[in-house]
């Protein structure tokens, strides 16, 4: 299998990880809700500076030096708090885009999601920049004037806006603009635009691991208390600050400036933003197949509704009058074609019709549920090992079929998630002396809840389960990348093993009872 050297790049960073944090811990698989636990010490350390803080040009700077100095011991860790967390938030929202980038998961029903995505970057970039504003020392007129220059290279300011810097005319009214902006208008709007990146999706979760939130809250404390935030020297309209320590994660185009008229800024910004903005059609990828409703084998349960990742599915008053109350629908536009909803759907049970076509409830066109049973029985009975495996394998995991051998047959599925887990059960009660199932990479499944939900229903903690006759110990759940193939192959191996042992001891308890 061919990977992208952008994908490369990130699975390696993010095995990295995960042998420095495990699995569970992975700042990489937690990006999203990471960003929202930052947001929340930003939030909390706001609120907290906001009390000591005097919101005027005359008395911002000699505050945030009480603030600073004075009370360093609280206020002024609060301001440490409140600057690296900004500083923090930034480093995982461009690893956030670069992760989806580099995965493919931003192009076709994604694109909603990274469309309203990228402007949350600069929503928080203006945030930052009308926070460092707020200081009031040479490094916040630095941007003040710069700030200037760009609006009014834009034509509804019209040079209004270096009127206010240039000619030392800005008011404690102007100021407490920038307040506002910074603490109440730019928070909501991010706000509603975070709202609406996730519109689309379903069971959004916003906190991260414990674990990983109290390690990122120490690591921000304890940098907080060995290199506190401090201002620069009082703003001063009438000289030119000559040494300026810039925050680069907020204030990198302003260098600029010295260097491009600010036209040309606007058209460099504008350009990139509607480049990344313009991605999923500039590099576009074909959705396969929408999920598909039979009403005639649908009983309204709703567990598809529940675990579909993607928000695609609803569930309604029933419309062809039988007996069962409810019915679900799928909405195209929103649909993944992940499968996850057939894997989920009680009717997907192979053994309703041993001899018959399987009709389930939703099903894929590309992959049905009975045409999946008829691979199963295929691959059992063309192995001719003294062992026969079969290996369910997630199509953006590892190439399954790489596995194949005299007692090993791979079938690749959508998701390991449209996996039913009694057609693993079928598959034992066929020939199958063992069943692994592989997807994704722990915790980084690329429809989100394929691999966790399969997980959860082999292990008794979600709908539909193994039944209880199922022999758990024939059974090996797994999940990786392509880079993870020497891993899987040797846990492959020592399954095997086992399996041979479990055989013997059958064996053996076979002829104790003869």
């Amino acid at each position: 299998m061919i990977i992208n050297p952008l994908k490369r790049v990130y699975l390696a960073l993010e095995s990295w990880f995960n042998l420095s944090f495990g699995t569970e811990w992975n700042p990489l698989y937690h990006l999203g809700t990471l960003s929202f636990f930052l947001f929340w010490i930003i939030l909390v350390s706001g609120i907290y500076l906001f009390i000591p803080f005097h919101g005027s040009l005359d008395g911002a700077h000699a505050s945030l030096e009480y603030i600073t100095h004075d009370q360093w011991y609280a206020a002024g860790v609060m301001r440490s708090l409140h600057r690296y967390a900004s500083d923090a938030v930034i480093v995982t929202v461009l690893l956030h885009l670069f992760k989806e980038f580099a995965s493919g998961r931003y192009r076709g029903f994604r694109w909603f999601s990274w469309v309203t995505g990228i402007p949350n970057l600069w929503l928080i970039v203006t945030i930052g920049i009308t926070g460092y504003w707020l200081v009031w020392d040479e490094m916040a007129q630095y941007i003040a004037v710069g700030s200037a220059q760009l609006m009014d290279a834009l034509p509804i300011f019209s040079g209004a806006m270096t009127r206010n810097f240039v000619s030392g005319g800005m008011t404690d009214r102007f100021f407490i603009l920038i307040e506002f902006l910074h603490l109440l208008g730019q928070p909501m709007l991010l706000m509603f635009m975070l709202w609406l990146h996730v519109k689309r999706l379903s069971n959004v979760n916003i906190n991260p691991p414990r674990g990983l939130a109290a390690g990122t809250f120490v690591a921000l404390l304890a940098l907080s208390l060995a290199a506190p935030a401090t201002s620069h020297a009082p703003a001063d309209l009438g000289r030119v600050p000559t040494e300026i320590h810039l925050d680069w994660f907020y204030l990198n185009v302003y260098p600029l400036l010295e260097l491009w008229p600010a036209q040309q800024i606007w058209i460099l910004t504008t350009a990139v933003t509607f480049l990344l903005m313009m991605m999923p059609w500039l590099l576009p990828k074909k959705d396969g197949a929408k999920a598909v409703v039979d009403l005639e084998h649908c009983n309204g349960c709703g567990i598809c509704f529940e675990d579909c990742p993607f928000d695609a599915i609803t569930l309604q008053a029933r419309t062809d009058g039988a007996r069962y109350d409810y019915e679900v629908a799928v909405d195209p536009a929103l649909c993944g074609a992940c499968g996850i909803c057939a894997g989920s759907c009680p009717a997907s049970n192979p053994f309703r019709t041993p001899r018959g076509e399987l009709k389930t409830g939703i099903d894929m066109p590309q992959l049905r549920v009975d045409e999946l049973r008829s691979l199963t029985r295929s691959a059992i009975d063309s192995m001719s090992g003294d062992l026969k495996i079969l290996v369910f394998g997630c199509e953006h995991g590892i190439d399954v079929m790489r596995l194949n051998g005299d007692d090993t047959r791979g079938i690749k599925l959508i998701c390991s998630g449209m996996l039913p887990p009694t057609l693993v059960e079928y598959a034992l009660k066929q020939g199958a002396d063992g069943v692994m199932v592989t997807g994704c990479r722990h915790n980084d499944c690329y429809y989100r809840f394929g691999n966790l939900w399969t997980r959860m229903r082999f292990a008794g903690e979600r709908k539909p389960g193994l039944r209880g006759r199922a022999e758990h110990a024939r059974i090996l759940l797994h999940g990786g990348a392509e880079p993870d193939a020497p891993l899987i192959a040797r846990d492959l191996s020592a399954f095997r093993q086992r399996l041979r042992e479990l055989n013997q001891a059958a064996r053996v308890a076979v002829e104790e009872a003869g």
